[in-house]
């Protein structure tokens, strides 16, 4: 059997009616999957029924509860082995989805990296690429696309960190993030992205700064050294060299110093502790 028939398809989608139809259309057409799983998140429009005419199994929310909610919604109905994400909106290519499940066989996580290019403006590929430059940074593996839709992965270890994913538009950040904190193998496969019907839902502007707090939370919980320690030895370094200066020039060393020394030892020693309550969070899992 192969990968493509062990895998659920879970695309949420919220007034997606121009492009759901073809969406899953061109999914059926792609492979032979094991199931085509639309999740409706309170649409204001025929989404669902124009899902269901093209040949997907419909879950419906009642009222809007966002794009993570309508993906954990999908996981925990899927009944495949596998589950691949995508949008509705018509910019992720079905062709690319064999591609992405057949590597499932060696990796946990698969994700369509779209290339800069292909899938935003240039405001959006800047903020991309800053927020793909901290996540490489915080998480010691380069990665080339952080927030990129399209993936699929295998559904328990999905399953394992839906207490972690936010009912928002930043499912993504986080189940990479996780992934590759958890030691999961993480694979990213070049794709192109298509042109999305109608406009986004996301504005980078005022949810930029909600992907980056998110990013920082999720490394937190899985790496916390990685933020306290560089915070600890600025601090430590700005103190130290304010007492060096003031030594040198006024013989003696001020309480602005000696208070941001200890402010760097105390960030360090709440680091230490976070790494070690992070570390629980790893006891019980499966081997």
């Amino acid at each position: 059997m192969s990968n493509s028939e062990q895998t659920s398809i879970v695309i949420p989608a919220m007034d997606e009616g121009a492009s759901i139809g073809r969406v899953v259309a061109e999914f059926r057409e792609a492979a032979h999957w094991h199931e085509i799983l639309v999740v409706d998140d309170g649409s204001r429009d025929d989404t669902g029924q124009r899902a269901a005419d093209a040949g997907a199994r419909i879950v419906r929310h009642p009222y809007n509860k966002g794009n993570g909610a309508a993906v954990k919604t999908g996981i925990r109905q899927a009944t495949g082995r596998f589950v691949l994400v995508a949008d509705a909106d018509g910019q992720h290519r079905p062709a690319d989805a064999a591609r992405l499940v057949a590597r499932l066989d060696e990796y946990d996580l698969v994700v369509g990296a779209r290339a800069p290019a292909s899938h935003a403006g240039l405001g959006r590929r800047a903020g991309n690429a800053l927020l793909n430059a901290l996540a490489s940074y915080l998480t010691g593996r380069p990665i080339p696309d952080l927030t990129s839709g399209f993936r699929a992965a295998r559904r328990d270890c999905l399953v394992e960190f839906l207490h972690l994913l936010p009912n928002g538009f930043s499912t993504p950040t986080t189940t990479t993030l996780a992934f590759l904190k958890a030691g999961y193998s993480v694979w990213f496969e070049p794709i192109e992205a298509a042109r999305r019907v109608g406009s986004s839902k996301i504005k980078f502007s005022s949810d930029g700064v909600s992907f980056f707090l998110i990013l920082l939370k999720v490394i937190t919980n899985f790496s916390p050294l990685r933020i306290f320690v560089p915070v600890s030895v600025a601090a430590f370094v700005a103190g130290a060299g304010y007492a060096l200066w003031t030594v040198a020039t006024q013989s003696h060393v001020t309480n602005s110093s000696v208070l941001l020394i200890l402010l760097s030892v105390v960030i360090f020693l709440i680091g230490l502790v976070s790494e070690q309550i992070s570390s629980l969070r790893f006891e019980g899992r499966k081997p």
